[in-house]
């Protein structure tokens, strides 16, 4: 199966490999476009990769329909009414406030403005100026400011610093506007990686949040980065702290896949061997997500993110039934972890979508054989 290694090392270049793979008890191998046998994912009903949707996990109809019509319109009170009729506390609320704060800021890379120009997410300035006291408006100022930080300035520099400040800034804000709300102090996880907060500091804004969402599962995500070997900890602290979690994760919780994230955060830069994939920590990870999917909620708005990395980590161990069960339930959307850090995130599920329908095929599987 070392083809397997070969075919993910060079995923840029093999956007179109679904046509190419062909099925074969035991093994999979390259085949010529159009070939007989070739794999073919549309025959699953799979979604083609020019359609696949990159801004989120998984489906919400509403987000959708509301942030098409400000994006057409420039009027944000769409987005004020959306946001004030989700639940506070909830998983939905913080996504939702992501994808507005992401879309005004996906709007201003595209259409910086000039002398003549309106500049892209001019709707959020003027709904901050018209609304000051909207603390969903606040939370979405906030959470954009963070990602404009990420999105158009190197960590370390003072633009970084300079624009993590003010986010900083307009996280308390968003906090004064709604005491019991945990999106602030959520929102401010980011700005506390990126400024290097001292672990004391760190800690009492982590207290923050459990006091208001304790089994928040997208705050438990953001507060791992920074336990990382790559930020302000190490290996064994994000793994320390990503067990605790699912140790105290109360039923249905989704926390119980978040060791699965702590090993996808230190992975090696190069993983060609086969057998890393079937260590005992990634299989125990691998199942405790598996367990965290089958006993959630349906609606979890989480759900979608945890599938996506099972995904990842399911095609490279050869599970290839399992991760069929789990593109049934995502495909469509690809707007998580794994594929959201690569330059092209359709392409990058396309070719681990592929790798996994020529893999279930070789081993006897046909879309007669997959459960919906």
């Amino acid at each position: 199966m070392e083809i397997l290694w070969v075919l993910l090392a060079v995923a840029m270049i093999g956007v179109v490999l679904g046509p190419f793979l062909l099925r074969r008890r035991g093994g999979i191998r390259l085949v010529h476009p159009g070939a007989p046998d070739a794999a073919d994912p549309a025959n699953y009903g799979f979604a083609r990769q020019e359609e696949l949707d990159i801004r989120m996990p998984g489906p919400d109809p509403d987000l959708v329909e509301v942030l098409d019509l400000v994006q057409r319109t420039q009027d944000w009170r769409g987005a004020a009414q959306l946001l004030a009729g989700t639940e506070v506390h909830g998983e939905q609320r913080w996504q939702r406030v992501q994808a507005f704060a992401g879309a005004a800021s996906l709007e201003l890379r595209e259409r910086p403005g000039g002398v003549s120009d309106t500049p892209g997410g001019q709707w959020l300035r003027v709904w901050r100026a018209e609304a000051e006291k909207d603390a969903g408006g606040a939370a979405v100022h906030a959470e954009f400011l963070v990602q404009q930080a990420w999105r158009t300035s190197r960590p370390g520099t003072d633009e970084f610093r300079i624009i993590l400040e003010e986010a900083k800034a307009a996280c308390g804000q968003a906090a004064l506007l709604s005491p019991g709300d945990p999106i602030p102090y959520i929102v401010e996880l980011s700005i506390a990686r990126g400024l290097a907060y001292p672990r004391a500091e760190f800690e009492q804004l982590w207290l923050k949040i459990l006091d208001r969402a304790p089994a928040h599962m997208g705050a438990h995500l953001a507060a791992l980065h920074y336990w990382c070997e790559k930020w302000h900890g190490s290996r064994e602290e994000a793994y320390a702290f990503a067990e605790a979690a699912a140790a105290r994760a109360p039923g249905g919780s989704l926390l119980s896949a978040l060791p699965l994230f702590a090993v996808y955060e230190h992975l090696p830069e190069v993983t060609t061997v086969r057998s890393f994939y079937q260590s005992e920590v990634v299989t125990k990870a691998v199942e405790g997500a598996l367990f965290a999917v089958h006993s959630a909620r349906p609606d979890d708005p989480m759900l979608a993110h945890v599938r996506h990395l099972l995904i990842f980590f399911l095609v490279r161990c050869e599970r290839w039934g399992e991760a069929m069960h789990q593109l049934v339930h995502v495909d469509g959307h690809v707007g998580a972890l794994p594929w959201t850090l690569s330059a092209d995130p359709a392409a990058d599920y396309a070719l681990h979508r592929a790798l996994a329908v020529a893999g279930y095929e070789a081993n006897g599987g046909s879309p007669a054989t997959l459960p919906h």
